[in-house]
């Protein structure tokens, strides 16, 4: 299996960029090969329709268009900026789900937040969930949140404290194990509806993930 590792962050010494790593790093020591990114290795201009119908997409866009979908599974280290989403990383899913085809449908995602403060940057996590599931993605009901984030790393860059060591692995681990029954039995591939007895095929519903 291949992943998709993704910083939310950019900024220098994000402990977003520092989690992202550490879940790379699990992947890989679970038997699943990790692509770690930035959200900075794809610098995108605000969505503005004009500029898509005037000169189509940024480069960046198919980059990272072209990574998401050379994986089988998708992991977002997000930052929560005023309890939503950041606005570079939105950004980021709006311009790539323009592109056909998108590629965020029926994507295995996970979503794991790293902050200073007590609640770990969930809120954020909660937010950034609407768009991608919106956009047909198949999100892990499970989501780390790591609370005390300046503190929580040691010199190796492993968490400090053991017990949270041991959950995130064990989410991570969990998450690998569906990623791979999905990707090896394709009895459990399901079209993906919004409301009971709704199409994608039907002509009054324009359907993002289509």
């Amino acid at each position: 299996m291949h992943v998709f590792v993704l910083s939310g962050s950019s900024r220098t010494g994000s402990v977003n960029a520092r989690l992202a790593a550490l879940v790379a790093g699990l992947v890989v020591r679970a038997g699943a090969t990790a692509d770690l990114a930035y959200i900075g290795d794809f610098p995108m201009p605000p969505y503005d329709g004009d500029d898509e119908a005037g000169q189509g997409p940024p480069a960046a866009a198919g980059a990272l268009r072209d990574r998401l979908e050379a994986a089988q599974a998708l992991v977002i280290a997000s930052p929560e900026y005023n309890a939503s989403v950041p606005g570079v990383l939105k950004n980021a899913v709006d311009w790539v789900s323009r592109l056909r085809p998108q590629p965020f449908k029926d994507k295995q995602a996970l979503l794991v937040s790293a902050s200073p403060s007590m609640v770990g940057g969930n809120r954020g996590l909660w937010a950034l969930r609407v768009p991608l599931e919106h956009l047909g993605a198949r999100v892990y009901p499970d989501m780390f949140s790591l609370a005390m984030a300046h503190q929580a790393f040691g010199a190796d860059g492993a968490l400090v404290d053991a017990g949270l060591g041991e959950r995130l692995g064990s989410t991570v681990d969990a998450f690998l194990a569906l990623v791979e029954a999905d990707t090896r039995y394709l009895c459990l591939q399901r079209r993906w509806y919004e409301f009971l007895g709704d199409r994608t095929d039907a002509p009054v519903t324009a359907r993002a993930q289509d």
